[in-house]
């Protein structure tokens, strides 16, 4: 990869993928919250007109819990606007996010767009319930990413597009619910893992949710 667009790079694991796609000698472009608001397409346009091209684009957002808001426990916590949000945030923005970046990246040869997921958003993984609406968001999340390999595939036969899971990461979207003997990364730890998980990517895997060790999810 010669040109990496990181967006979230002002998050943990964001700011971790910048620095280590840029110590690969990458030409690096991050974008935070100030420059491309998730919820707000017009600043997502505006972003990808300003950079112009890209080999590979990572989403590293999401949403878990604010100030007000947690993951849900049960059914008589839900809310309407909470779960709005967290769709708003976890799906329907990297989709608006491909939707203007994804033309950036070349029509041939290897080119990457991944967006961060999680493990909870696999239906068939889903053994403990709650969290209702991050389960849901990031579940919506990878049958977008799949949908969206379908088409890139018809622009780019060596394009891969991906979901990522990458553990639970030390910062303050798992702050709240870090918990002891399971394994805990930090982000420059995350970050390589992710990239290497990426670096092994062939096309076939494009449309697929991958963890941070390599292992695909299933749905």
């Amino acid at each position: 990869m010669t040109r990496a667009v990181v967006i979230g790079a002002g998050g943990g694991i964001g700011a971790a993928l910048a620095d280590a796609l840029a110590e690969e000698d990458n030409d690096v472009v991050r974008l935070t919250r100030a420059e491309l608001d998730l919820t707000d397409e017009p600043t997502i346009a505006a972003a990808a007109a300003r950079v112009g091209k890209a080999d590979l684009v990572v989403v590293a957002t999401g949403l878990l819990h604010d100030a007000e808001h947690g993951p849900e426990k049960a059914l008589r916590d839900l809310d309407p606007a909470w779960l709005a949000q967290q769709y708003a945030v976890n799906a329907i923005g990297p989709a608006l996010i491909a939707k203007h970046f994804l033309p950036l990246l070349p029509r041939t040869g290897r080119s990457m767009f991944a967006a961060l997921s999680a493990r909870v958003g696999s239906i068939s993984d889903n053994r403990l319930g709650g969290w209702y609406g991050y389960r849901a968001s990031k579940a919506a999340l990878n049958q977008l990413i799949r949908t969206l390999a379908i088409e890139d595939k018809r622009r780019n036969d060596r394009g891969i597009v991906v979901a990522l899971h990458p553990g639970t990461v030390d910062t303050r979207l798992s702050k709240p619910f870090q918990q002891s003997g399971r394994d805990l990364f930090q982000p420059d730890r995350a970050a390589v893992q992710l990239l290497d998980v990426l670096d092994a990517l062939k096309p076939t895997d494009s449309g697929k949710l991958f963890a941070w060790d390599g292992a695909e999810i299933a749905p």
